[in-house]
């Protein structure tokens, strides 16, 4: 147990932060001593008391304050406020070392970069939201201390959260290896080798998207059983689909066209089917599996057919199909100097990204190459991203293919002199060029 971890467990223990309006910092930093210790003091105030002897958090320029010119940031740039400073002194010990740096990254870099640099976190508004209006009698106290409790319960459940998922994993592994020798033994059908049966549902999609399971059937809660297709590693996309005469479809309608007895549901989205036997669990997934014929597509979004080439030359691609779809159109723009008025208010803009990127979507790309201004371009890279789509963008003559390839340009005339300099093949459209390093081809777009 480390020194900050035992002065917190004292019987006696007693901390102090400041007064006054309080953020998602200082609330959360107290939850967290709360968590450890729920007997601790807390006091509040506008100066740390000459005398104190306790814990002092977000006031005072000490260990656990950030407000200080010199104050620390992380390698990845992200600086700490109390609460990440806290948790870095605690957090192994709470979970672990592994889970508190994945705790760390995921929900206290977030709350903690808010603190430093006013960036929007739906959280800590939240959290803010507990500050008493303007015009409020009496002091905050009170609210901050209801804040806290607030914040107290969503650490508990995150943590739970957290171990749950660490058991999870630990059992998949288990239920994994039990499925490799079940099939490398022969007791399983080696086409059920993409078929993995789950004696009770565990949360499994992020680890199974690493391996070539491609459906997972368990038990359901309603009886019978629950199928659900795994998706690809970086992809919104299935490896296998149910088929698409499926969708939709129950009971009666369901087991006249799969010819499965105790077909249920097939959920129009086609991220669930239910059976009521085991048997026709595993009859769904073999059909669908022998059905199924991929078809990658690729969006080109306002590139022309110059770069589709090199799209192809993404991992399995080389077979996708590459969609071309113009770039939404952009709200006309009245300048005076140096101010410029959009004619389409916020929300109409909200409204044609979303719209762009239903459209996009609707197309079930494994990447989409964007090109363009990044200005313009960046509400819908954004989106994109938000989605986990590979976003492949050129900048400065560089072409940057997100994930999965970076091609480089190199010197032409260098290139010219040693011959390795020659034009792209027919399929490329003229002004495209490339060369030939080291057994890898690299173009440039001239």
């Amino acid at each position: 147990m480390n020194e900050l971890m035992e002065q917190i467990k004292k019987k006696d223990a007693r901390a102090f932060t400041h007064g006054g309006k309080f953020h998602a910092d200082d609330v959360f930093s107290a939850a967290l001593l709360f968590y450890i210790n729920p007997e601790i003091t807390i006091l509040r105030g506008n100066r740390v008391p000459d005398d104190f002897d306790g814990i002092v958090f977000d006031i005072g320029r000490g260990a656990y304050d950030h407000h200080q010119r010199d104050s620390r940031v992380r390698e990845n740039g992200v600086p700490y406020a109390a609460f990440g400073l806290l948790w870095e002194a605690v957090g192994a010990e709470i979970l672990g070392e592994e889970l508190a740096e994945e705790f760390d990254e995921a929900f206290v870099q977030p709350l903690d970069h808010n603190d430093n640099t006013g960036e929007k976190n739906e959280l800590a508004n939240l959290i803010g939201n507990f500050n008493p209006t303007w015009d409020a009698q009496g002091g905050n106290d009170e609210a901050f201390f209801q804040a806290v409790s607030v914040a107290g319960m969503i650490l508990e459940n995150k943590f739970e959260r957290y171990r749950g998922n660490e058991r999870a994993d630990r059992r998949v592994e288990e239920i994994l290896e039990e499925h490799r020798q079940a099939v490398t033994s022969g007791k399983r059908d080696s086409e059920d080798a993409k078929i993995l049966i789950l004696p009770e549902f565990v949360p499994c999609q992020k680890r199974l998207s690493e391996t070539e399971i491609a459906f997972v059937i368990f038990p359901s809660n309603r009886g019978g059983y629950c199928i659900q297709p795994q998706k690809k590693e970086y992809s919104m996309n299935y490896k296998c689909s149910f088929p698409a005469e499926w969708l939709g479809l129950e009971n009666e309608e369901l087991e006249q066209v799969t010819g499965l007895q105790s077909a249920g549901f097939c959920h129009k989205g086609g991220f669930l089917m239910t059976v009521g036997m085991l048997e026709d669990a595993v009859k769904a997934c073999r059909i669908s599996m022998e059905l199924y014929h991929e078809n990658p597509t690729i969006v080109n979004l306002g590139g022309d057919s110059c770069i589709d080439p090199l799209l192809k030359q993404l991992p399995g691609m080389q077979e996708a199909t590459v969609i071309h779809m113009d770039f939404m159109q952009l709200p006309e723009l009245t300048v005076d100097g140096i101010y410029g008025e959009a004619a389409m208010d916020k929300q109409q803009w909200k409204n044609e990204v979303k719209e762009n990127l239903k459209r996009i979507l609707k197309q079930k790309p494994e990447a989409v190459y964007v090109e363009g201004n990044v200005f313009e371009t960046y509400p819908i890279v954004h989106q994109l991203r938000k989605k986990h789509i590979p976003v492949l963008t050129m900048m400065e003559k560089v072409i940057y293919l997100t994930t999965y390839l970076c091609y480089i340009l190199t010197d032409r005339t260098s290139m010219e002199r040693q011959g390795q300099w020659q034009p792209i093949p027919d399929v490329f459209s003229s002004g495209c060029a490339y060369t030939k390093l080291h057994g890898g081809e690299h173009y440039e777009i001239t």
